[in-house]
């Protein structure tokens, strides 16, 4: 029953974030919502915020294993543009983008927030400096802009465009900031092509040496 309750809870508290915000996140809402004793919210998690950072980390739980299987197959930089645009669309839809935004609004007020967040943004900054040393690892582009460098402005820029869907309700914007990303892949591919003729040219040109001795 306790597990029940536990997965209520985070249930509830993640419908409360995303539709009444952070500073109607009490535990008495949270609770009703959940249908059980507001108690149970301090029994369980501690407190509010904690139990807020659950329904976090399953979100974050259930997105990476969703859009870790999205980009397993992107080869290009046009793939994985189209790729982001698609995992940013399913965040804002599923409400993912909500979460977060409420929670890293929270901290400017509650420093004592922000290392949570930090711990919690590694790891999407660890599977993207993955996906991006997968695909343009060894290339030009890698070596002017490494994976690392890129996935660090990977996540300045999705935290800004957390923020920023409050004021963009149309989403217009936003798309097209990613509309542009992926008119700019193309261009940018130029620098992620892979030679690998050189070693085979080189290993030729040695035996073309030996025969001549």
């Amino acid at each position: 029953m306790s597990v029940e309750t536990k997965e209520r809870l985070i249930t509830a508290a993640s419908t409360v974030l995303r539709t009444q915000g952070y500073g109607k996140a009490s535990a008495r809402t949270i609770a009703k919502e959940a249908g059980v004793n507001s108690a149970l919210v301090f029994y369980h998690f501690g407190g509010v915020d904690p139990l807020l950072f659950a329904a976090l980390d399953r979100s974050s739980a259930e997105r990476m294993a969703r859009h870790t299987a999205t980009v397993a197959d992107a080869r290009t930089l046009e793939e994985l543009a189209e790729r982001a645009t698609r995992i940013y669309r399913d965040d804002l839809d599923g409400g993912h983008i909500t979460l977060l935004s409420e929670l890293v609004a929270a901290a400017v007020a509650k420093p004592e927030l922000r290392e949570e967040i930090r711990v919690r943004v590694e790891p999407w900054m660890a599977f993207m400096e993955e996906t991006l040393e997968r695909v343009i690892g060894g290339t030009p582009l890698a070596r002017l802009t490494p994976p690392r460098d890129l996935a660090n402005a990977a996540v300045v820029f999705y935290l800004g465009v957390n923020l920023f869907t409050v004021l963009d309700a149309d989403r217009t914007r936003t798309e097209s900031v990613f509309s542009m990303v992926r008119r700019l892949a193309p261009r940018a591919g130029l620098l992620a092509r892979r030679v690998p003729v050189r070693f085979g040219r080189a290993r030729g040109f040695g035996r073309a040496r030996r025969r001549a001795r």
